[in-house]
């Protein structure tokens, strides 16, 4: 923990020098209030907000100090209703990463990436991928022929993702996964929620994904936000890269050893607000136009 407030708890995790990655809030239910990206320079905050403008999406500034610990910021709600923030500047904090005496948990260190649901994926993949210059690294299509895109990796860093998006009822926020420095912290980390009596903390067992090749365990924290411990997947930097593609109905895929998902994992999500009015985002119908041939987006 960086700081706390009356209202709010600013949290970092041990590999991070910003004044913190995820900020928990008092409120009467569980939401999601924004997501935030990271941009290079000041500049690029404006040269963002001309693109929004012109785009038509409801955006607001947010003043140095708005969020403690943080310089100015930009907040847009996506063509699909996902709140997010684009922000520079952050006060510097001590960097935990060898303070190993300090250590505790699943010793988690950055946080990965982010999963949500969406109801129009090629919607949203268009942006992500044509006004953000994300890339994918991974898609699930329908056994179809020709097969239709389900759910999309995305990522600017070498890695995986930094975003999932996968075509059901949305917007809707599924999980936030923490970057672990091994299989064995996830392992120990059950150890500790069986001893400290909070196993049934523990949503999905940990396992091994077929998409991204990473070991993981799920999480739901006491208001039910879900979590996921996240470790070894592979690097994403090559220039040529070309996606990899799951079929739907490939039992490897979302756990490589074949274990199904439990139900919750599809069902239970939290609903993310509006960067304006603050207010819930109303979920809309997946409907058919996220069943698009994924030849349309591997040209």
């Amino acid at each position: 923990m960086t700081e706390e407030t009356k209202e709010q708890v600013f949290l970092r995790a041990i590999e991070d020098h910003s004044h913190h990655c995820l900020v928990l809030t008092k409120a009467d239910a569980p939401g999601v209030a924004h997501i935030a990206y990271r941009v290079a320079r000041e500049e690029d905050l404006d040269a963002l907000a001309e693109t929004f403008s012109a785009q038509g999406l409801p955006m607001r500034w947010v003043a140095p100090g708005e969020e403690r610990g943080q310089g100015r910021a930009l907040r847009v709600q996506d063509p699909v209703g996902l709140p997010l923030e684009f922000f520079c500047v952050m006060d510097r904090a001590e960097r935990m990463l060898q303070a190993f005496h300090l250590h505790r948990g699943a010793r988690p260190q950055r946080i990965d990436h982010i999963h949500c649901f969406v109801s129009d994926l090629p919607r949203a993949y268009d942006w992500y991928t044509k006004t953000l210059g994300f890339r994918c690294s991974e898609v699930t299509v329908t056994p179809d022929d020709p097969p239709k895109l389900l759910a999309a990796w995305l990522f600017r860093k070498p890695n995986v993702h930094d975003v999932a998006l996968t075509h059901r009822d949305g917007p809707r926020f599924h999980h936030v996964a923490f970057w672990v420095p091994d299989s064995k912290a996830i392992l120990d980390f059950c150890d500790i929620l069986g001893a400290t009596g909070n196993a049934s903390r523990i949503e999905r067992y940990p396992g091994r994904h077929g998409l991204s090749n990473a070991f993981f365990l799920y999480l739901r924290d006491p208001d039910g936000i879900r979590v996921e411990l996240y470790t070894g997947d592979y690097f994403t930097g090559d220039p040529d890269w070309e996606p990899i593609v799951w079929r739907s109905d490939d039992p490897r895929r979302a756990t490589f050893w074949g274990v199904a998902s439990p139900h919750s994992w599809f069902e239970d999500l939290v609903p993310v607000h509006h960067v304006v009015t603050g207010e819930p985002v109303a979920v809309q119908q997946g409907g058919r136009r996220g069943w698009w041939p994924w030849a349309a987006y591997a040209r």
